[in-house]
This record gives C-alpha cells, sequence and structure tokens, in this order.
C-alpha cells in the first residue's frame, strides 16, 4: 500500500506542476512586436559631393567610403568627412552601375547593379584583388563581421560567405507584411539599418528573424536643390569608435550626423 500512495502522491504532483505551467503559458502575454518609431535630431553638417549617386556608405577607422552609382560615373571613393573633399578615387568599367559598399578587413567590396558581379579591393591601395558573382541584383552590403549582409531590392537579405561569397542563408523583412525595396545598408550594435527605396525612412532590422524593430523617419532632413527624382535618401554609415551615425542621399550636396529620438 505504501508504494501505491508513493506512486499516487508522485502523479498528482507532476500533474499539478504540468497545470501550473499550462497556466502560466495561457496568462503570459504575446510579444510586442510593434515596432519603436524614431525621429532625429541634427547634430553636424557636412559637405557632400552633389554629382555623387550614393549607393554605399560606411565610416572605418574614422575615414568615410562611399560608393556611387550610374553607368559612366560609378566610382569608389575615400572621402574627407570635414570637406567633402574626395581623397581617392576609382572608377568602375562605364559597363557597370555600381552599389553597396562594406569593409571587410583589409578588404573592400562593392556591388554592381545588374550585372550580377561584384569587386575586392585592397583598402589602402583601392587595387582590385578579385571579382565575384552572385545570382540577384545587388543593392546594398553590409557586415556583421562574421558574414556578409547583402540585398537586392527585395524584402529579402542574403547571408555571404566573406571568402567564397557563396549565399549561406537568407530571411525575409517584415513588419506588417514583406518590406520591400531594401537598399543600402548599414550594420550597427547587432541590427542592421536598411534604407527604403524612394522613402525617407530606415528600417531597423533582427537580422535573424527579419522583423522590423524600428523605424527612423527623416522627413524634412533635406530638400534637394535639383529636380530629379531619383535624389532619394541612400547612405547609412556609423562611425563605431565615437558612436555617431551619418546618412545622405543620391545627388544631396549635404551630409548629416544625426542623433535619434524615440517617439513615445
Amino acid at each position: 500500500m505504501k508504494k501505491q500512495h508513493l506512486a499516487i502522491i508522485v502523479i498528482v504532483t507532476v500533474a499539478l506542476v504540468i497545470g501550473s505551467a499550462v497556466l502560466v503559458l495561457l496568462n503570459e502575454e504575446p510579444a510586442d512586436t510593434t515596432p519603436v518609431s524614431y525621429t532625429y535630431e541634427v547634430i553636424n553638417v557636412y559637405p557632400h559631393d552633389p554629382n555623387a549617386f550614393t549607393q554605399g556608405l560606411i565610416m572605418e577607422e574614422g575615414v568615410l567610403y562611399e560608393g556611387t552609382g550610374l553607368r559612366g560615373s560609378s566610382t569608389l571613393r575615400r572621402v574627407d568627412l570635414e570637406t567633402g573633399n574626395v581623397l581617392q578615387t576609382n572608377a568602375l568599367s562605364d559597363e557597370f552601375f555600381g552599389e553597396g559598399i562594406t569593409v571587410f578587413g583589409d578588404r573592400i567590396i562593392q556591388l554592381t547593379w545588374q550585372s550580377q558581379k561584384g569587386f575586392v579591393y585592397d583598402k589602402h591601395s583601392f587595387d582590385l584583388l578579385q571579382e565575384f558573382s552572385y545570382p540577384t541584383q545587388g543593392w546594398g552590403i553590409t557586415t556583421d563581421g562574421t558574414q556578409l549582409i547583402m540585398s537586392d531590392g527585395t524584402a529579402n537579405l542574403y547571408f555571404l560567405d566573406p571568402e567564397t561569397f557563396e549565399t549561406i542563408g537568407q530571411v525575409e523583412v517584415h513588419g506588417n507584411g514583406a518590406v520591400t525595396n531594401l537598399n543600402e545598408l548599414e550594420y550597427i550594435n547587432g541590427e542592421v539599418y536598411a534604407n527604403v527605396w524612394q522613402t525617407d525612412k530606415i528600417a531597423i532590422i533582427d537580422p535573424h528573424t527579419g522583423q522590423v524593430k524600428a523605424w527612423i523617419d527623416l522627413a524634412g532632413i533635406y530638400n534637394p536643390e535639383n529636380t530629379n527624382p531619383d535624389s532619394v535618401l541612400n547612405g547609412i554609415a556609423y562611425d563605431a569608435e565615437s558612436d555617431r551615425l551619418f546618412v545622405t542621399g543620391k545627388l544631396w550636396s549635404q551630409l548629416f550626423e544625426i542623433k535619434l529620438i524615440a517617439l513615445k
């Protein structure tokens, strides 16, 4: 009888534990996936080449690198932040439309739009080290320090091996539905910041899930002096050493250092 009593006690105890766990799960609030909304404060304004069709922007160890587009005008540049002067440049062949850039170690990686070809340069000399290919269009590119993260104008982010440039994963970016037209990218403190082409908004994305965690609304930051409809926001750079965030756009004459302000 003692064994039977013990067995009954154990069964009852287990049932109580399971029941309690179920009640906790039922009463647990679902995770809030509502994106945070940010506006901005302009901290500094710097000159920017108004002829630069900005496709990629990155700050690395205090040095500003920029990739520009348009066939016949596509370049890779080293730029002086304070003056906007181009200190070093490499022109792409006229057949290529330059796109996003990123720095990985001592190399700069640059995409092209529809040619399915990328270029790898020495970071210091801009000498061409190699070429690689990919099956999609090339839009934006960044890195988390381990892998490359690339956009192609869809809602997808692709993860590439930085040595072979093979696709090793992908995730669809979503908020209230799929978020398309992901353009220039920047990896900042574990999150991917992405310009959404032809809008004044930047999406802040969890690269593991594709969930949009926040939106930055940069409406009104710049009034183009030209009437070119392509003169849109595009270009995000982060100075990790001094925690500074920079943005600019295609054919803009100014580059902005901004501070994000969360809206309540």
